[in-house]
């Protein structure tokens, strides 16, 4: 969902510019601004606080808001979409105005979609691993990153037992793999990387 509307509200920013553009770019930018981890302990205390439990079903923070990511994906300032030959060529042969965006515009910016949506993963990870490890997320009987970390956090115990800081090696080891993926499939889509 959130990769679906992310394309739509940059594929209209794209295509109408001007005071569109402009609404959606300010309104992303005012989203982004807002810092996740603290937004989420915000929601975390007020669930506990109505009796609400997000015990095993916590979302990630970044599931939530990667759709910004998409959509910053179309600013037309970075890629200029709607003057493009390819846009006004179909502009004059009568291509309706979705049929623009969807296969003419879209196609474009593809790799920078593909790196978004890939760099979202371990942005999810990390969130997830940084809320369980602060108590906010996952909760012990259930297993992840975060809360196998969250012995880890006396120094004390981190001296006598080094071992519990093992499971940092997975999560250092599978952010870095979504990071090269994400390079590698942005080059192998980028369309003007040749």
């Amino acid at each position: 969902m959130s990769l679906v509307l992310g394309v739509v509200l940059g594929g209209f920013s794209g295509f109408y510019g001007g005071v569109a553009d402009t609404v959606i770019q300010r309104i992303i930018e005012i989203l982004r601004s807002i810092p996740t981890i603290p937004l989420w302990m915000g929601l975390a205390a007020a669930l506990r606080a109505t009796g609400l439990s997000c015990r095993s079903t916590s979302p990630s923070p970044s599931s939530s808001r990667c759709w910004m990511d998409g959509a910053g994906a179309g600013d037309p300032r970075r890629f200029l979409a709607s003057e493009k030959n390819f846009v006004v060529s179909a502009r004059l042969v009568g291509c309706s105005q979705m049929r623009t965006i969807f296969v003419h515009m879209v196609p474009s910016f593809m790799s920078h979609i593909i790196a978004a949506t890939t760099l979202a993963l371990p942005a999810m990870i990390i969130s997830e691993t940084a809320l369980s490890f602060l108590g906010l997320g996952l909760r012990p009987p259930a297993i992840s990153w975060g809360v196998l970390l969250q012995q880890a956090q006396n120094v004390q115990t981190v001296a006598i037992s080094p071992w519990l800081m093992i499971p940092a090696v997975p999560v250092i080891m599978v952010v870095m793999a979504f990071n090269f993926l994400a390079n590698g499939l942005r080059d192998a889509a980028d369309p003007y990387g040749r």
